[in-house]
């Protein structure tokens, strides 16, 4: 007889749960407090014609009528009488492969599956107040198009544009560089006790170095902030952006070509319901019931009031943070005392959500999203209708829209152009803000590309609420949870020590290390492979994937693992003479930024061809003609395999392992293991000791009050 397991959330995380364990042959029931599958990656439909613009009420009302037509089920070329609204545009960064896989098994009617449904970004535009923006390359080129946006890129970097003095460029690339060399075990060690803006040395540099290089990169990864997030999560993620531009891989960033139940929730939901899964609609889960050290059974309560019991053989934890740590009781916490520390995980998150503005006509900004760095509200946007190509707005809504600006919002308490800060705003107080900082990031240079009279509708995420406790304020019942520094030590495995129970969200310990859609579903192949594991399945494992790490650097990182488990800091050398020398070059032809010293000559041209919307590289006629020339897709898969550093052997590799293993085997100055015997690796794993205490990667001990934190190893060099 086939084992029951009971999903609590039917988000991200829950669902893909659910999909590997139907496919494996369990029993699968799914409790999910929404009327819509997909969590925080939800579609949401706006009923423009009952004026929903997201509120509780109006949102709600919207949500019944919605249900009564069947809008669930309506396919993605159906006469809607609503509007697409998300609770924030979908992204999928080039290194997304547990998410990618999963929508490469889910079948989208009679078109291939939902997989098919991602298509490739190609640039980012960075806004400016009051001036033309920057155009960054997303991927590796495939086209002379694609080449002339890393040809404007550079020649920004050169031109009198560019703010940021070389020095601190290459200070910069220093710290990247640190970054791509350093062995997993300082990473988990070190970095992530270090905070981002600490270690590029953030607070001693320019307003320019601030903006674009710490804050800018950190407001792309959506969950983390630049003066708190910790080192180690943000040089991991960074270096998987950054390895997507510079080498020829066939993944690029993606985005979806449709509302995302249309091109992807929804398939998904109907391809586990039949399967067999079953789907409980707005039920709460209300307690979790724990006896001798095993999860029993559930008590949850449905739209109407009504309480009742539900029970399996296994258990999943798949809500957010903010409502699991609630659920977890005195009983589990004795069962498995990590579960404690959920609770003060759970003030880890911050608010990220999504504002929609339909218009009148369609305006188009770049190949990608838009990152508006001067925004007090770190905003940041997709124009979807490019992208949707599908789609046709006529058959939306009163068919009056032709374009959609999805926006989201991860600043809220800082004050905006209105000198109010977005919590003390009411709702259209909130659009009207972010359309007007949007206006003046986008209309420069004499080009309006937003125009008030072209905005026909919007919708704020009916997550903002009002705060019931402080009348005049907004709240958010759906925060995200962001990597602050030394956190990780918080965060639980996704198999517990209560056997029957696991978590499958995205703040569990995965090698993804980001609250994200990837994150979960990582974390979700994790709990189901713990289920096979503990039940005696015979089915295959979900495979699970670790973040790439260019083999041509495989050397240099097991030399700083020898110098690791050796107690020495990492090697600053090579960095430190490289920065010497190029730092004697620009003093000595007078070159300490763009334009300067030989680059004069070229800087005003280059200044201007390096604007978004510079001449002729960005001539409509041109790009066009431009787009056409190129290699054909499969060059470009075959070039990532041949690569060197790419899956090849690296010559010295196995000698630079060796003497890693020699000397930490041999030196004195070897951290000893918690217990005799036991060696503690670093990664998403704790170890667990003969005695039934834990160990957190970093050494740590569990003991009755938590967490002890192993003494620090060394102080870490900053490059200066």
């Amino acid at each position: 007889m086939a084992k029951k397991v009971i999903i609590l959330g039917g988000g991200v995380g829950g669902m893909s749960a659910a999909h590997e364990l139907i496919e494996r042959g369990f029993e699968v029931e799914v409790v999910e407090r929404q009327m819509i599958a997909g969590g925080k990656a939800r579609s949401i439909p706006v009923m423009e014609g009952e004026g929903d613009y997201g509120s509780k009420e109006a949102h709600i009302k919207a949500l019944r009528d919605w249900l009564s037509m069947d809008g669930y089920a309506a396919r993605p070329d159906a006469r809607r009488a609503w509007l697409p609204g998300e609770h924030g545009f979908r992204f999928f960064p080039n290194f997304y492969k547990h998410i990618v896989n999963t929508m490469e098994r889910i079948p989208f009617y009679d078109k291939g599956t939902v997989a098919d449904n991602l298509v490739d970004t190609t640039r980012v535009l960075v806004a400016l107040y009051d001036k033309p923006g920057i155009v960054l390359p997303e991927r590796f080129p495939r086209d002379l198009k694609e080449a002339a946006n890393v040809l404007q890129t550079f020649l920004y970097g050169i031109s009198p544009r560019d703010e940021i003095a070389f020095e601190d460029i290459e200070h910069f690339s220093a710290c990247i560089w640190r970054i791509m060399t350093t062995c997993k075990e300082r990473r988990f060690d070190e970095y992530e006790r270090i905070g981002w803006w600490e270690f590029i040395g953030a607070e001693h540099r320019s307003e320019a170095y601030q903006k674009f290089l710490a804050i800018g990169i950190t407001r792309s990864l959506v969950a983390a902030k630049a003066r708190t997030a910790s080192t180690k999560t943000i040089g991991d993620i960074f270096m998987q952006l950054l390895f997507g531009i510079v080498a020829p891989e066939p993944a690029s960033n993606r985005l979806l070509n449709a509302p995302t139940n249309v091109a992807w929730i929804q398939p998904w939901l109907d391809y586990i319901r039949s399967k067999g899964v079953v789907y409980h609609f707005e039920t709460t889960v209300t307690e979790l019931e724990c006896r001798d050290g095993q999860v029993t059974g559930v008590m949850v309560e449905d739209q109407n009031g009504t309480a009742r019991r539900i029970s399996g053989d296994y258990y999943i934890g798949a809500l957010p943070i903010e409502r699991m740590a609630t659920l977890i009781t005195k009983p589990m916490i004795d069962a498995d005392p990590g579960l404690a520390l959920l609770t003060p995980l759970a003030r880890n998150v911050q608010w990220m959500n999504g504002i929609q503005f339909y218009l009148k006509r369609d305006v188009r900004l770049t190949d990608g999203h838009v990152i508006f760095i001067d925004s007090s509200w770190a905003l940041t946007a997709v124009s979807q209708h490019q992208f949707w190509s599908d789609i046709d707005f006529e058959n939306w809504g009163d068919g009056k829209s032709k374009g959609l600006l999805s926006v989201d919002i991860s600043q809220w308490d800082k004050p905006g152009l209105n000198g109010k800060d977005a919590r003390a705003c009411t709702r259209e107080e909130i659009a009207m803000e972010v359309w007007a900082q949007m206006k003046r990031s986008l209309n420069v240079a004499g080009e309006e590309l937003l125009c008030d009279e072209d905005l026909h509708y919007w919708f704020l995420d009916p997550d903002i609420q009002q705060d019931p406790a402080n009348p005049g304020t907004m709240t958010d019942v759906e925060p995200l949870l962001v990597n602050r520094v030394n956190t990780w030590r918080l965060r639980p495995d996704a198999a517990t020590q209560i056997p029957n129970f696991c978590l499958a969200s995205d703040y569990v310990r995965t090698n993804t290390d980001l609250a994200t859609m990837e994150g979960a579903n990582e974390a979700a192949r994790r709990a189901v492979n713990a289920i096979i594991e503990h039940s005696g399945s015979d089915a295959i494992p979900c495979k699970i994937w670790d973040l790439h790490e260019p083999d041509f650097l495989e050397p240099m990182r097991a030399y700083d693992k020898a110098r690791y488990h050796a107690g020495l800091p990492w090697d600053d050398r090579l960095a430190v003479t490289m920065q010497a020398s190029l730092k004697m070059v620009q003093t000595a032809t007078g070159t300490e930024y763009g334009g300067q010293g030989p680059l004069a000559a070229i800087g005003p041209i280059a200044g201007v061809w390096s604007e978004p919307t510079g001449r002729p590289l960005n001539d409509p006629a041109l790009s066009d003609a431009l787009r056409m020339i190129g290699p054909p897709k499969d060059i470009v898969a075959e070039m990532a395999k041949y690569l060197p550093g790419f899956d090849l052997e690296i010559p010295g590799t196995k000698e630079v392992s060796g003497l890693a293993t020699d000397l930490a085997e041999q030196s004195n100055l070897v951290d000893e293991a918690p217990w005799p015997n036991e060696r503690i690796t670093a990664g998403p794993h704790i170890a667990q000791g003969p005695s039934g205490q834990l160990a957190h990667p970093m050494g740590g001990i569990w003991n009755d009050n938590g967490p002890d934190l192993p003494a620090r190893r060394l102080s870490v060099r900053q490059i200066d």
